[in-house]
C-alpha cells in the first residue's frame, strides 16, 4: 500500500520551478507549473545522477544541470540526448496548503 506523505507547502516552490525533497532515504523533485499544479518526480537525472533540483525548468520541461538533459517532468519522459531513460512520476495532490506525494 502506498504512503502520502507531506512534500512541502505550496508556497514553497515557485511557479515554474523545482524543489528538492528527500524522504525514506530517497530524492525527489517537486515542480510548480505555471497552472498552479503540482507534479513530482524521483529527484536525480537518469543519465548522471545530478540533483534535478539544480536544474532550470521551463515550460513543461527540466534541464539537467550536468549534461542539460531534459524531461518533461509532467509525464517524466526523456526528450532527447543525452538521456534515453525516462523519470519515474509519483501522484500529488495539495491538501490544506501541502503539497502531498504519493510514495510506494
Amino acid at each position: 500500500m502506498a504512503d502520502w506523505v507531506e512534500a512541502c507547502g505550496i508556497d514553497d516552490v515557485e511557479e515554474e520551478d523545482v524543489i528538492r525533497f528527500d524522504h525514506g532515504g530517497r530524492t525527489f523533485a517537486i515542480y510548480r507549473s505555471p497552472d498552479d499544479e503540482y507534479f513530482a518526480t524521483d529527484g536525480y537525472c537518469t543519465h548522471e545522477k545530478a540533483h534535478l533540483a539544480d536544474g532550470l525548468v521551463m515550460d513543461d520541461i527540466i534541464e539537467c544541470p550536468k549534461h542539460n538533459g531534459r524531461f518533461n517532468y509532467k509525464t517524466g519522459v526523456a526528450r532527447g540526448a543525452p538521456v534515453c531513460v525516462n523519470l519515474a512520476t509519483y501522484p500529488v495532490k495539495v491538501e490544506a496548503g501541502k503539497v502531498m506525494i504519493q510514495i510506494g
